[in-house]
């Protein structure tokens, strides 16, 4: 795929190191073949003999004050610390490594967990989100098939404060990663007034909180995906729309909607997705499905690599 060449040629520009804490994990052993090899990054497997005990005493020490003050006893944290996906995250905030991808063998509320405590929360949105990249195969919509899909694994019910920081990040990341003029589509059941309730009145709440915070970005709620999508239902139920059925970055007013949409779309239009990629936080880390691909892990790692 198009998208997927673009991303990885992209990164080799980079040369970034990004971290690998699942060295057990088959799949993640070859894609780091496959990223040395192929020189989309310098791919850290962190194997035990790769684990500095000095540093790892250090990040403990470390990891202690910045958690005790929550309650956390140290043999708690020394336990956290078997794994090594905690040393991982605190390479990444030292910036020794560039930032990491985990998730084949953790849950995305481990990856999470590690991510928050130990690389930190960008002061500007101060919510952590996720975002999928969609690459749908012979599709003529979104960028050249490509769409931004959030936030899909991490916030269940947003305010509308955090819809529009989830928005915002998105879109960012869809410029930086993919190079495409984000077109935010803030998605509802509603397009323009056209149903009441609660829910739509969130996303309205949400776009002229976005609005304010990013006045030239382009961007439009509350929408139905196909007036966000489609020109020709967007000439009929929002003619006047500045996304112009022509979205891109789609915002689903909930997890539970976003997730759903995601997994249909990548089983029903066998799409490639890629991510879940974590939103929010100071360095890039990135988390995978518990069923990804070797070639999932080579795309996160060099999404991550493109991102640092």
């Amino acid at each position: 795929m198009d998208t997927v060449r673009r991303i990885r040629e992209k990164a080799r520009k980079s040369l970034k190191t990004i971290a690998l804490p699942e060295y057990n994990d088959k799949r993640v052993i070859e894609a780091a073949r496959i990223i040395e090899d192929e020189g989309v990054a310098k791919a850290l497997l962190l194997t035990p003999d790769k684990i500095n005990p000095h540093e790892k005493e250090r990040y403990i020490a470390e990891y202690y004050e910045l958690r005790k003050a929550k309650g956390v006893e140290m043999d708690a944290v020394r336990k956290l610390f078997d794994d090594p996906l905690y040393y991982a995250a605190m390479l990444t905030r030292e910036g020794k490594v560039d930032g990491f991808v985990a998730g084949a063998s953790h849950t995305t509320a481990d990856v999470c967990r590690a991510s928050i405590t130990c690389v930190g929360i960008e002061e500007r949105l101060r919510i952590v989100s996720s975002c999928f990249i969609m690459v749908v195969p012979n599709c003529s919509f979104g960028y050249e098939g490509t769409f931004i899909f959030a936030d899909c694994g991490v916030v269940p019910d947003p305010t509308p404060r955090q819809l529009a920081c989830i928005a915002l990040a998105s879109a960012e990341l869809g410029a930086r990663v993919l190079d495409l003029v984000p077109r935010v589509g803030l998605l509802s059941y509603s397009t323009r007034g056209s149903a009441q309730g609660k829910a739509i009145d969130n996303v309205r709440e949400a776009f002229g909180i976005l609005k304010e915070m990013a006045p030239d970005l382009l961007c439009d709620g509350e929408m139905q995906v196909d007036a966000a999508i489609v020109p020709e239902v967007a000439k009929i139920k929002y003619p006047d729309s500045p996304v112009s059925g022509r979205a891109n970055v789609l915002i689903f007013p909930n997890l539970e909607a976003g997730n759903i949409a995601y997994k249909i779309v990548e089983r029903l239009a066998r799409a490639r997705a890629i991510g879940p990629l974590l939103l929010g936080l100071k360095s890039p880390c990135s988390d995978l499905s518990r069923g990804c691909s070797v070639e999932d892990v080579v795309d996160c790692v060099a999404i991550s690599a493109i991102r640092a």
